[in-house]
C-alpha cells in the first residue's frame, strides 16, 4: 500500500470566495432590478456610485496593506450593492460614495479585511450615514416621483410616507399587501419588492450559500412578536405588514446571514436569528425611527462570538462537559 503524505488542506473543492460572491450578486439582481423599475434610473446611478466607491476603497486598502488580488474576489462589489439597496434613490451621490468608502475601508479593511470584520460592512456604513446625514436617509421619494440623475438635496425631493411610517403612528399602511409583495411602495431601493427579495433568497438556499436557520428564526420571531403584540385591530394583518414592510426581508436574507459576522453553530445561528427578530420589533416599537433592522443586526453581530462560545454543538459520544 502506498501512503501519500502531503500538507493540509486534504479536502479540496471547486468552491471559492469569488464563486460565492457571484452567487450573492446574482441573488441581489432581482431586488436591484425591481428597485430600478419602481424608482427609476437614479436608483441604478446610486448603486453604481456605491459599487465604484467600494471598489476604490478595496483598491486603496490593497495598496496600503500590500495585498494583491482582493478586488477580484467580488466582496467589495457585493458590499456596494448591499449598501445601495439600503439607501433611498434620492440620496446625494457624495453620501453614497462616503458610505461605500466607509464600508470597505473602516468597517472591513481596518479590522483585517475579508472574514475579519466584526460587523456587516454595508450595515455599518448605513449606521454611519444615519448619524452623519440623517435627513438624506429618512426622506423617501413619493411613489411615481421622477428623480433626475443630477445631484439632489433632501429639500428637492417630493417625499411620501412609507408603510413603516404609517405603522409608527400606529396605523395600517394605505398600500395593500399585494402592493408590498410586488413592489409598488415607497422606501429604500431594496425594500420595494418582497417578491424580488424572496426570489434572491431562494437562489441562495438552492446554491447552499446560506442556511435556512437564521432567516427562518429571524422572520419567525418577528411574526410571533407582532402577532402577539399588534398595534392594530387585526393582529394577522399587522404581522403581515410587519414582515413585508421595510427592510426586514432584506436584512434576514442578505445581511444577517453574512459569514464573517454571524455564528457558525446551528443552535447559535437560531439564537442569533431570534435575537435579530426580537431587537427589530423592539426598535420598531420604541425607537425614534420606524425601522430597526440595521441596529438589530449590528447588535447581534457583536454577540455572535458569545453565542458560538456557549452554544457549541455536543461532540458525538461526549457528555455536557465535552461539548466545549
Amino acid at each position: 500500500m502506498n501512503l501519500t503524505v502531503s500538507a493540509s488542506p486534504h479536502i479540496r473543492g471547486r468552491d471559492t470566495i469569488s464563486r460565492r460572491m457571484l452567487d450573492v450578486a446574482v441573488a441581489l439582481l432581482p431586488a436591484l432590478i425591481a428597485g430600478i423599475l419602481f424608482q427609476g434610473l437614479r436608483a441604478a446611478a446610486v448603486t453604481a456610485v456605491c459599487v465604484l466607491s467600494a471598489l476604490a476603497g478595496e483598491w486603496l486598502m490593497g495598496l496600503l496593506l500590500r495585498r494583491r488580488g482582493t478586488l477580484s474576489d467580488g466582496s467589495a462589489l457585493v458590499t456596494g450593492v448591499l449598501l445601495a439597496l439600503t439607501l433611498p434613490a434620492s440620496v446625494p451621490y457624495y453620501v453614497a460614495a462616503a458610505g461605500g468608502l466607509f464600508a470597505v475601508v473602516v468597517v472591513k479593511g481596518l479590522c483585517g479585511g475579508l472574514g475579519q470584520n466584526a460587523f456587516n460592512p454595508a450595515l455599518g456604513a448605513r449606521a454611519f450615514l444615519m448619524l452623519a446625514f440623517p435627513a438624506c436617509l429618512t426622506r423617501f421619494p413619493a411613489l411615481g416621483t421622477a428623480l433626475p440623475l443630477g445631484a439632489l438635496s433632501p429639500a428637492d425631493v417630493v417625499t411620501g410616507a412609507t408603510p413603516l411610517h404609517h405603522m409608527q403612528m400606529p396605523a395600517l399602511p394605505d398600500a395593500s399587501l399585494a402592493e408590498l409583495f410586488l413592489g409598488r411602495v415607497g422606501g429604500c431601493i431594496g425594500e420595494t419588492s418582497a417578491l424580488a427579495l424572496l426570489i434572491g433568497g431562494g437562489w441562495l438556499l438552492f446554491r447552499r450559500i446560506v442556511s435556512i436557520r437564521i432567516p427562518a428564526a429571524y422572520l419567525g420571531t418577528v411574526a410571533v412578536l407582532t402577532l402577539a403584540f399588534p398595534k392594530g385591530d387585526d393582529p394577522v394583518l399587522w404581522m403581515a405588514y410587519s414582515l413585508l414592510g421595510g427592510g426586514v426581508l432584506l436584512g434576514a436574507i442578505f445581511m444577517a446571514t453574512d459569514y464573517a459576522t454571524s455564528p457558525v453553530g446551528p443552535a447559535a445561528q437560531v439564537a442569533y436569528g431570534v435575537g435579530c427578530g426580537a431587537l427589530t420589533v423592539a426598535l420598531r416599537y420604541t425607537g425614534l425611527f420606524p425601522e430597526g433592522v440595521t441596529y438589530a443586526i449590528l447588535i447581534m453581530n457583536a454577540a455572535a462570538w458569545l453565542l458560538d462560545r456557549y452554544l457549541v454543538p455536543r461532540r458525538y459520544g461526549a457528555g455536557k462537559e465535552g461539548a466545549r
